[in-house]
């Protein structure tokens, strides 16, 4: 039985062209993305998605790691994965990890998989996390989930759901997290579901698979880490990755905050980063 990350990584992003190879911390984004998906404990089959020869060159030459050339005519990423998948019949499981997640936890990508290996009646799956900042729950680029009392997904939205008519202070919001589990027969069928009425409204894929039946199963986890939209993202989580470096090998805050009073390239002349990210 093989359990496969393919980790869908496109070129030619309208927001930010060459995403994938962006240097973060001075590797390539893909790169990153690739390290926490190596660390899963339950996956063994990893393969990169990509129209673009550049990033498949590179997986495969410099990381060697597996890499599949696909469509450059794929409308999303779930479509580049079906493709990866019509080429694998062993695959059986499937986790789908964007290409711009490099702060995406190892342990976050093994939780979204273990409901699918821990019952074969769940087709889906996918990670919620608190919200504790209200400001986001007016925030169309955070999308909030509703969980039934059996932790699957009712609707997911952009606006804020539920709607806290008589404002009570115990209500629990969630934000979703852009990772996804399927089996095989799901995903396979996804791709052949035309665009739903609240999907196209919604601009949320995952409404399509909940409007035909899909059940989709949410895990909480305790947070949620930015992805990289735009180019001005790479800083905030170049920011992200040093406080957590420093927590884990004990960094002073005082480095921490010279990072963020810094730009990257200022960290890089003074030579804090270079002997950061080599120890």
């Amino acid at each position: 039985m093989t359990t496969a990350i393919i980790i869908p990584a496109r070129y030619e992003s309208i927001r930010f062209p060459g995403k994938p190879l962006a240097l973060i911390s001075g590797k390539p984004m893909i790169e990153w993305v690739l390290s926490a998906a190596k660390k899963s404990k339950l996956a063994n089959k990893i393969i990169v998605a990509t129209e673009d020869k550049r990033i498949f060159d590179f997986v495969k030459e410099k990381l060697n790691a597996e890499a599949c050339l696909t469509s450059k005519d794929h409308k999303c990423g779930t479509d580049r994965i079906t493709e990866v998948v019509k080429k694998h019949p062993d695959v059986k499981y499937i986790v789908n990890l964007q290409g711009d997640e490099p702060l995406m936890p190892p342990e976050y990508i093994d939780k979204v998989l273990e409901p699918l290996l821990e019952s074969s009646s769940i087709q889906m799956s996918s990670l919620v996390a608190p919200i504790t900042n209200p400001e986001e729950l007016n925030n169309p680029n955070i999308v909030k989930a509703v969980v039934d009392k059996d932790g699957f997904a009712l609707y997911f939205s952009r606006s804020q759901i539920p709607y806290n008519r008589d404002n009570r202070k115990n209500i629990q919001y969630y934000k979703h997290i852009g990772i996804y589990a399927y089996t095989r027969e799901t995903i396979l069928q996804f791709s052949l579901l035309p665009q739903s009425s609240l999907e196209i409204a919604e601009q949320l894929e995952q409404l399509r698979a909940l409007e035909n039946g899909i059940k989709i199963k949410l895990a909480v986890v305790p947070k949620s880490y930015p992805a990289v939209d735009r180019p001005e993202d790479v800083k905030v989580v170049e920011s992200l990755q040093l406080i957590n470096f420093s927590s884990h090998h004990g960094l002073t805050s005082f480095l921490v905050l010279l990072y963020f009073m810094n730009s990257l390239s200022s960290i890089l002349k003074a030579g804090f980063c270079s002997l950061a990210f080599t120890i």
